[in-house]
């Protein structure tokens, strides 16, 4: 990089690793800012600013103004009385800060008076189990006589249950376990259809920190919907359900009879699109079951809980401790606890039924606060062009997608999967399980194909409703550089087929592929066409630089190695040219991208998590940007700007948003999955 660019990006701190995008720092100082005064200053520091400010003025020919220059100025509240120190009595800071505020009512905590050393304070007995110990709670100093203000109303009855008809009962066919409801729909005239499994297997091999499956999926029999086709980088809607285990395990906490579960029931609602997808805001009388509702229509383990359930499950909670503690985090005095439990360990619904053994709402009653279960979308994989003319499909149509599964620590100890992926885990095992005793039983392997559809495993699915970018931006005759990690990698793939079936365009598309260990999670190794070595470089974060020869440049003297006595490695200053991230290939390849981004019709895309890797590879094209254009930071940053605006740098990554809810409302955890089979 030429030295004024090296200087401009000093300037801009910029940084130049994966790490430094992770958190930014600055070795520069400017001896003319003045230091950042303690919030609370002594009066000898005033007069000493006072005195400075004085000199500074005359100096400066403004007698009587002070000095315009502003340092960085951090403001420390821990406790409620520091934020109303710092806002003042008034309304005035309250009102200032509104418009920054997370929704989570922190500016308005209320503290409980400390009382711990009066005598016959009694603090209020915590259930003792697992569930509730793994909350966290921090309660000190609550007791069954502390009072509490600003607790949350009982929220609003909107769901009822009423009985069917003995014939009405007779009619109605339940396939809980295969298909959702017939209401369980996205918009008109999209609809949830059942798609058989052609084929399911394991992508990376054991002892991978992540395991990702590939699903062939027989699209043969969709209906036709609104002139819309699966294309090569598109996306489709998976409407999940619930793991069956947890629904039984909700409902025995909720005291439910089993012959209840899966009886007919008449579900009325006063109004909102629930239990549908996205269906209209209107009262509804719909024929269905409460296993059918807990298992298709309510997110019981994928977002975070809110204050309404907390409020609904001390109502119905008999141990005057548990009810205490629930109205506690319904409380201004819980603000903290409840913002806790919302930002720290994934909490569920099955968990808080453990840990608040004595409160049993009615089932209809709890559905009601519960938010709606999402469809979570997933990236194609293939060019579905490519997979239909494989050998032996007999004109059936396939998408292809992949899916690695998300899994958070639970309470028991043991770690939780994501709803979407989970469930798609479970079909996949249950599907690889019956194939392996297939094969077993017969001399000879069954055809993938026979053997599908006498499983007759089936994924409820819909074509994506989002306009997705990268199939949108994807043209077929300009050059492109692909960057992705991970499953972000699995939409590439039908990029890559689509090109190379068009033509030899081997010299005209480049993968750069992120991964942890090659030998474990690289997917899709060896399945790109005979160019796939011209056209892919892989980068390891995990794996260690290989032992060179003694001839190479930059081998270190023979040492004791981890590898064995006496091996060569590699030096240090070897090491630093060689990538360990994707965002590092980025800077090594500067040549092609700056090619790839400036020739007509050229695309760079990428496809990951914006965290860390997103982020870091949008420094590492600015980089690039500022060292083969000779562009200071700024030009930099509206250069690819520019690009993305001309749908030439096309960024697809995936972002979770955790926000604190309104004390009164519901505000789940958003994810965006339209291109990533995370969750």
């Amino acid at each position: 990089m030429a030295p004024s660019n090296q200087r401009e990006m000093s300037t801009s701190q910029s940084p130049r690793s994966s790490g430094e995008s992770l958190s930014y720092s600055s070795d520069t100082s400017d001896s003319e800012t003045p230091s950042t005064p303690p919030t609370e200053r002594s009066d000898e520091q005033v007069g000493s600013k006072t005195t400075r400010s004085s000199s500074m003025s005359s100096v400066s020919g403004y007698p009587g103004k002070s000095d315009k220059r502003r340092g960085s100025t951090s403001l420390i509240a821990s406790t409620p009385e520091d934020i109303k120190r710092l806002l003042g009595s008034g309304e005035t800071g309250t009102k200032f800060l509104q418009k920054y505020c997370c929704g989570g009512g922190c500016c308005k905590v209320e503290t409980i008076p400390a009382e711990t050393d009066k005598p016959g304070f009694t603090p209020v007995v915590v259930p003792d189990n697992q569930a509730f110990k793994h909350l966290g709670l921090k309660i000190r100093g609550l007791t069954l006589d502390t009072g509490l203000s600003n607790i949350v109303e009982m929220p609003e009855q909107k769901v009822s249950i009423a009985p069917l008809p003995t014939e009405k009962v007779k009619e109605h066919k339940s396939k809980v376990h295969v298909h959702p409801p017939e209401f369980v729909q996205p918009h008109p005239p999209y609809g949830v259809y059942s798609a058989p499994i052609y084929h399911a297997r394991q992508l990376t091999n054991p002892g991978a920190e992540k395991r990702t499956f590939h699903f062939d999926i027989d699209v043969t029999d969709y209906p036709e919907e609104g002139g819309v086709d699966f294309k090569v980088g598109g996306a489709i809607g998976i409407t999940p359900p619930n793991d069956p285990e947890i629904v039984d395990d909700i409902f025995n906490q909720l005291g439910l009879p089993k012959f209840q579960r899966d009886k007919p029931i008449l579900l009325k609602t006063t109004t909102g699109r629930w239990p549908t997808i996205w269906g209209d805001e209107q009262a509804r009388e719909l024929v269905t079951t409460r296993r059918e509702i807990l298992t298709w229509c309510c997110d019981i383990a994928s977002t975070a809980p809110t204050k309404p359930l907390f409020r609904l499950l001390a109502e119905h909670a008999d141990a005057k401790n548990e009810a205490k503690i629930l109205l506690y985090l319904s409380s201004a005095q819980g603000q903290a606890a409840f913002c806790d439990l919302r930002t720290g360990p994934h909490i569920t619904l099955q968990q808080l039924l453990h840990a608040f053994p004595s409160s049993k709402p009615p089932f209809e009653a709890l559905v009601g606060v519960l938010p709606q279960l999402m469809p979570r979308f997933y990236s194609l994989s293939n060019d579905p062009h490519v997979s239909s003319s494989r050998e032996g499909l007999a004109g059936r149509r396939l998408i292809e997608m992949a899916v690695t599964i998300h899994e958070t620590p639970d309470w028991t100890g043991q770690n939780r999967t994501g709803v979407s992926s989970g469930y798609l885990e479970r079909v996949a095992l249950q599907f690889i399980a019956a194939e392996n005793e297939a094969k077993a039983q017969s001399a000879t392997d069954a055809a993938p194909r026979d053997f599908a559809q006498s499983l007759d495993l089936r994924i409820p699915m819909f074509r994506g409703l989002m306009a997705n970018p990268l199939s949108r931006e994807f043209a077929s005759d300009g050059p492109m550089m692909l960057i992705g990690a991970g499953v972000g990698m699995a939409p590439f793939r039908g990029f890559i087929l689509n090109r190379l079936r068009n033509a030899n365009c081997a010299n005209k598309i480049w993968l750069v592929q992120g991964v942890r260990d090659s030998l474990l999670d690289e997917i899709y190794s060896g399945e790109l066409g005979a160019h796939e070595k011209e056209i892919k470089k892989v980068v390891q974060s995990r794996a260690k630089p290989p032992p060179v020869q003694e001839e190479e440049e930059g081998v270190a003297t023979a040492q004791e190695t981890p590898e064995g006595e006496g091996a060569k490695v590699v030096t240090k200053e070897k090491k630093e040219r060689s990538a360990k991230y994707v965002q590092d290939e980025v800077r090594y390849q500067a040549d092609i991208v700056w090619f790839v981004i400036n020739a007509i019709d050229g695309r760079i895309f990428v496809c990951g998590s914006t965290k860390g890797m997103g982020e870091g590879v949008e420094r590492a094209l600015i980089d690039v940007a500022m060292d083969k254009g000779n562009l200071n930071f700024e030009e930099a940053k509206t250069f690819w700007q520019q690009k993305k605006d001309g749908g030439q740098y096309i960024a697809q990554t995936s972002i979770v948003i955790d926000t604190c809810s309104p004390c009164h409302h519901s505000s789940p955890i958003q994810s965006s999955r339209m291109i990533f089979s995370a969750e």
